[in-house]
C-alpha cells in the first residue's frame, strides 16, 4: 500500500544536514558519509528510492535512533525512546489506524492538555493540523526511530487492515474470508480480531461489552493486554459473526454456548475454540487459539531442571502405573502431557488418547475426542480403551470418580496411565484422588508421580536490565530465598521493556516444576491419610525441589524475574 504523504527521517527536507549532523556529533565519519552518499547516489541513477538513513543504517554506521534524534533536534520537538514509554491505548483509540498508518503517526500519550504523537515527520504541519481536528487535541509531534514507530504502528494500527491476503481456502470445515464481505465492519472487525492475535502469539482473546465501549483484551503470555476499544453500537453484529463462524445458535443469547472454528491464517492451520457467556452489558465472547503448526516442544525445552528431567524420565519407563500432572488452567499441563508422550511414542507401543478436545495431532498415536452429546464421555471412552489392547493412556483430565477409579484400576492391571488434574501442588492430588471417593490404598498401589507445574514469563532477551540487590535487601522481601554461605550480594535482571515485548519486558514462558515420587513413605502417608502438607513436607525431605525453588533457580539465572516468580507462586 503506498501512501504519498508517508516520509521517513532521511527524506527530510535538510537531509544533507542530517549526515553533516552524524559526523559533527562524532556518531558516523566523513568517509562514511561520503560512502553512503555514493551508495545513495548509485542508487538513485538507478530508479531507487533509498533513503540516505536507510544506507547509513544498513551500513552499521549509525542506528536508525541515531537518526531520529538529529531529525528531532532540526525539528525542535523532543526525541521519545518509546522502549521507556507506557503507550496509552486510550489516547491511540483517538485516531483511526487508516489515518495513523496515512501519515505515519501515532498517539502514544497525554502531557497536560497535549496529546503527544510519534511520528516519521514530525515537521509535517498539515499531517499534524489534521490529528488535531480528529483529536480535538492539540497535538505535540515528538520523534521516535523508525523502526520503533513501524512496530508501534504494527500492534497497534494493522488490526483494521483486515488479513485477506494471508487467509486461503484449504478445507470445507474452515472458515474463511472471502473479499465480497470486506464491506460489512463485524465481518471484517472479527476476522482482524483473529489475525492480529495469532500476529501477536495471543491464546485468549475477550470480547467484552462494557457500560459505554467493547473490549478487546489478548493473553500473551499468560497476563491479559487491552488491544482495542471499539463503540458499544457493533458489539450485537460482531457477536453474531463470531457465532455464524463458530456454528453457534445466533438467537440464543441467554445461555453459554461453545463451538469451534478452522481457518487457515497466513498459511498457518488455527483452531479456534469458542465460548459465549451472558453478561449485565451483553454476551462476552471467549476464544482460545491453537495452531496445528506449532513446533512440538521436548521435555527439556519445557525447563525442567537437569535432576527433574531425570527422574521424571524414571517415572516414565515403568512400564505401568499412574502418572498425575496438576496446576492451574493455562499452566501448560497439556504441553507437558504431550512432550511425555512424544518421548514414549514408539512402534513397539500401543499409545491411546482420550481428549477434550484433541489439541495436537501425534502421528503414531491414536487419538479419541470426547463428545459428550454421543455419550462418549472420559468414562466411557476409557472403558472401550482398555478393550484395545493399550500399553499406554493418556486421559486429558480426571474429572470425576467413575474416570478416576477406571485410570487407576488400569494402572493396576498393567497399563502406563497419564492424565492431569487441577490441583494447587503435586501433595494437592493425592488428596484430590480421596476427594473423588478413590480408596487410599488403591492410589497408593497405582500412583507413581506427580508433576506440579506453573508458567512463568521470560525476560526479553533485547531489553532485560542487570541489577545488583544485597542479601539483606532480598531476604527482608522473600526470606526463602536461597543464598550460598558467603554470598552478600546478589545480580539479577529485571523487566525494562521495548519494542521487541510490546513494552512488558517478557516474551515467552518457561515452566516451573516439582516431581514427587510416591515412594514408601509417602504410600505409608497416604493409606493413613495424611494432609496435603504432611505429604508436600515428607516429599521435599527426601529431596524433591519445590516450585518455588526451581523458580529461584531460574530468577539467579536471569531467565526471569523475582516478581514474576512470586506473581505465579504464592
Amino acid at each position: 500500500m503506498k501512501h504519498e504523504r508517508r516520509t521517513n527521517l532521511g527524506d527530510m527536507p535538510g537531509r544533507s544536514l542530517i549526515g553533516e549532523k552524524l559526523v559533527e556529533k562524532g556518531v558516523i565519519t566523513r568517509e562514511q558519509l561520503n560512502e553512503a552518499l555514493m551508495k545513495h547516489e548509485i542508487k538513485r541513477l538507478r530508479g531507487e528510492k533509498v533513503l540516505l538513513g536507510q544506507i547509513l543504517a544498513d551500513l552499521g554506521y549509525c542506528t536508525r535512533e541515531d537518526i531520529a534524534r538529529i531529525v528531532a533536534s532540526q525539528a525542535g520537538v523532543r526525541f521519545m525512546e518509546i522502549d521507556h514509554y507506557s503507550i496509552d491505548t486510550s489516547a491511540v483509540s483517538l485516531v483511526p489506524p487508516e489515518i495513523a498508518l496515512r501519515y505515519s503517526a501515532i498517539p502514544v500519550g497525554f502531557d497536560k492538555e497535549k496529546l503527544l504523537v510519534a511520528m516519521k515527520n514530525p515537521s509535517d504541519v498539515i499531517a499534524i493540523d489534521d490529528l488535531r481536528i480528529i483529536t480535538g487535541y492539540s497535538i505535540e509531534p515528538v520523534a521516535i526511530s523508525d523502526d520503533a514507530l513501524d512496530s508501534v504502528l504494527g500492534r497497534y494500527a494493522k488490526v483494521s487492515m483486515g488479513f485477506d491476503d494471508g487467509v486461503e481456502e484449504k478445507e470445507e470445515v474452515e472458515v474463511t474470508v472471502g473479499r465480497e464481505y470486506n464491506e460489512q465492519p463485524a465481518v471484517q472487525l472479527a476476522n482482524q480480531i483473529i489475525n492480529q492475535a495469532v500476529k501477536a502469539g495471543a491464546s485468549d482473546v475477550h470480547i467484552e461489552p462494557q457500560e459505554r465501549n467493547l473490549r478487546i483484551r489478548f493473553r500473551i503470555d499468560g497476563v491479559l493486554h487491552e488491544i482495542l476499544t471499539q463503540p458499544l453500537s457493533i458489539h450485537p453484529s460482531l457477536v453474531s459473526r463470531v457465532k455464524v463462524m463458530a456454528n453457534m445458535d445466533i438467537a440464543e443469547r441467554r445461555i453459554p454456548q461453545d463451538g469451534r472454528i478452522s481457518l487457515r491464517v497466513n498459511g498457518d492451520m488455527i483452531d479456534v475454540r469458542v465460548a459465549s457467556m451472558p453478561s449485565a452489558y451483553g454476551e462476552k465472547i471467549t476464544m482460545r487459539l491453537l495452531n496445528r503448526g506449532d513446533r512440538f516442544m521436548t521435555l527439556k525445552e519445557l525447563g525442567f531442571s537437569e535432576v527433574q528431567l531425570k527422574r521424571f524420565m524414571e517415572v516414565l519407563e515403568l512400564a505401568y502405573g499412574f502418572i498425575l500432572v496438576t496446576g492451574p488452567t493455562g499452566s501448560g499441563k497439556s504441553t507437558t502431557m504431550y512432550a511425555a508422550l512424544a518421548k514414549l511414542n514408539d512402534t513397539s507401543k500401543n499409545i491411546i488418547t482420550l481428549e477434550d478436545p484433541v489439541e495436537r495431532r501425534l502421528e503414531g498415536i491414536t487419538q479419541i475426542q470426547v463428545n459428550i452429546k454421543a455419550g462418549m464421555t472420559f468414562a466411557s471412552g476409557l472403558r472401550s480403551i482398555i478393550r484395545n489392547d493399550p500399553d499406554i493412556i493418556m486421559v486429558g483430565e480426571i474429572r470425576d470418580h467413575e474416570t478416576a477409579r477406571i485410570a487407576v484400576e488400569s494402572a493396576l492391571t498393567g497399563h502406563l496411565v497419564l492424565s492431569t488434574m487441577h490441583t494447587n501442588n503435586a501433595a494437592g492430588a493425592v488428596t484430590r484422588l480421596s476427594d473423588m471417593g478413590i480408596e487410599p490404598y488403591l492410589t497408593a498401589s497405582s500412583l507413581v508421580g506427580v508433576v506440579g507445574q506453573r508458567l512463568v514469563r521470560l525476560l526479553c532477551n533485547e531489553c532485560k536490565e542487570r541489577y545488583k540487590v544485597t542479601r539483606e535487601e532480598m531476604l527482608n522481601s522473600v526470606p526463602d530465598f536461597p543464598f550460598e554461605k558467603d554470598e552478600t550480594e546478589l545480580e539479577l535482571y529485571k523487566a525494562r521493556g521495548c519494542v521487541h515485548c510490546n513494552g512488558t519486558g517478557y516474551k515467552g514462558r518457561i515452566g516451573i516444576y516439582e516431581l514427587l515420587r510416591v515412594t514408601e513413605n509417602i504410600q505409608r502417608l497416604i493409606l493413613m491419610k495424611a494432609p496435603a502438607s504432611e505429604i508436600h513436607r515428607t516429599a521435599i525431605g527426601e529431596s524433591m525441589m519445590t516450585m518455588r525453588q526451581d523458580g529461584f533457580l531460574k530468577v539467579r539465572a536471569g531467565v526471569t524475574t523475582i516478581e514474576e516468580l512470586l506473581r505465579v507462586v504464592v
